[in-house]
């Protein structure tokens, strides 16, 4: 593929597997140096590096468990040091804040705990770390949410999950607006059904997968590698121009 981001530096968050991991192999391949971000799978993260240095790509693993200001500064401050000794700058130009998650739950059974880990995964740590690198990021740069196709759905089940990546996408345009005059770009990606580990449930189950696919105008689950594509398109030189979107790539679930 093209390598027009040679010379760009990347952080992924969560990048040491699922669709963390193709965004950060995908990054390398462009010719970023890609940092993986992992909070405690340090093996997966070095399979992440592994892979990507196996194909010609630079990267390097930085652990990190993102929760508030003071985690968000610690792994602002690792990242600035790995960066300046290996290029000499402690610059970042793409930062993709890819973590999340959240569980099943109606409004009735949402407690305290449950609702503070879905914001903390989805909100919280994304918000300042953002916060902890923004003089950091370069002018013209690149910042990538990772939102989900919850935030427009209204599935009583997944309330909190779906007020969390609501809370990302209105993050998004805000920052948009505010890093529009230095040239950065924000905009957030929001998957559908995509195949791996965190939906194996759901593919195993027959029923719930046809439901899926059935719900899903290209009829199938979208593959981590589909979703890295809108990734690296967003974050390289084709993505000047889009800026405060959220980008639906889901394949045209429930539409």
């Amino acid at each position: 593929m093209t390598r027009d981001l040679q010379g760009k530096t990347a952080l992924v968050t969560g990048g040491g597997r699922g669709l963390g991991r193709a965004m950060a192999e995908k990054l390398a391949a462009a010719g970023a140096l890609v940092a993986v971000n992992y909070a405690s799978n340090g093996a997966a993260a070095a399979e992440a590096v592994a892979a990507i240095e196996a194909n010609g790509g630079c990267a390097f693993a930085l652990q990190g468990k993102l929760a508030g200001a003071s985690t968000a500064r610690a792994l602002a401050e690792a990242l600035a040091a790995q960066l300046s000794d290996r290029t000499g700058s402690d610059t970042l130009d793409i930062l993709v804040n890819n973590i999340g998650g959240g569980e099943y739950a109606r409004l009735a059974d949402v407690d305290e705990a449950l609702y503070d880990e879905t914001f903390a995964n989805n909100v919280r740590g994304g918000f300042f770390l953002t916060q902890a690198l923004i003089e950091r990021l370069a002018d013209h740069g690149r910042v990538i949410n990772i939102s989900s196709t919850g935030a427009r759905l209204t599935d009583p089940g997944i309330i909190v999950y779906t007020m969390a990546k609501a809370a990302v996408d209105a993050f998004t345009r805000v920052l948009a607006a505010e890093l529009g005059p230095r040239g950065i770009t924000v905009n957030s990606v929001a998957p559908g059904f995509t195949a791996g580990e965190t939906n194996r449930h759901v593919m195993d189950d027959p029923e719930a997968a046809r439901q899926v696919t059935e719900n899903t105008a290209l009829r199938r689950f979208g593959t981590p590698e589909e979703i890295a594509d809108i990734v690296y398109a967003l974050a390289s030189p084709l993505g000047r121009w889009v800026t405060a979107q959220n980008i639906d790539a889901s394949g045209g679930f429930r539409i």
